[in-house]
C-alpha cells in the first residue's frame, strides 16, 4: 500500500468532521499553558474526564471551540489525535478505510510518499496516548 500524505493549505475538514477529540494529560497542560489558563480552569472549561480518557467538549453548531474561521487556534499545541491524522491505526493497518478517508481528506494521495514503516510509528502514537482505545486484548 503506498501513503501519500500532504495538508491542503486552508483545508480544516479533518477538524469540522462529526466525532470527538480525544486528548492525553500531557495535551491538556500544553493547550491550558498555550491559553493562559491553569490546567484546572481549562479542564472545568473545555474537557469532560471519563475513568480512562478525555476528551474536548463540542460547543453549539461546532465540532471544536478551538477551530476558527483561519484555523486551528491551539495548532502549536494540537492534541495527539488532531497531530497524528490520518496516520491512525484504524486508517493505516487497513486499506479500504484509508482510501475511504481519501473521499473526507483533499491531502491524502498527495505530497510525497510516506513509508509504511513511519505511517505505523505515528499510528502507533495514537495507540499510546489512547491505549483504551486501542487495547483489543
Amino acid at each position: 500500500m503506498t501513503l501519500r500524505f500532504q495538508c491542503q493549505s486552508g483545508c480544516t475538514r479533518c477538524c469540522d468532521t462529526q466525532g470527538f477529540v480525544y486528548i492525553t494529560e500531557t495535551d491538556l497542560l500544553n493547550i491550558a499553558g498555550h491559553l493562559g489558563m491553569t490546567a484546572a480552569a481549562f479542564e472545568k472549561k473545555y474537557v469532560i474526564r471519563y475513568p480512562t480518557m478525555l476528551r474536548l467538549r463540542k460547543p453549539r453548531n461546532s465540532q471544536c471551540y478551538f477551530l476558527k474561521e483561519t484555523g486551528c487556534s491551539v495548532h502549536p499545541v494540537k492534541p495527539v489525535q488532531c497531530r497524528t491524522y490520518p496516520f491512525w491505526p484504524e486508517l493505516v493497518e487497513n486499506r479500504k478505510a484509508w482510501q475511504e478517508e481519501r473521499a473526507r481528506c483533499p491531502g491524502i494521495g498527495k505530497g510525497p510518499l510516506i513509508q509504511i514503516g513511519s505511517a505505523c510509528e505515528i499510528a502507533a502514537e495514537m495507540k499510546t496516548a489512547y491505549p483504551a482505545q486501542y487495547n483489543a486484548d
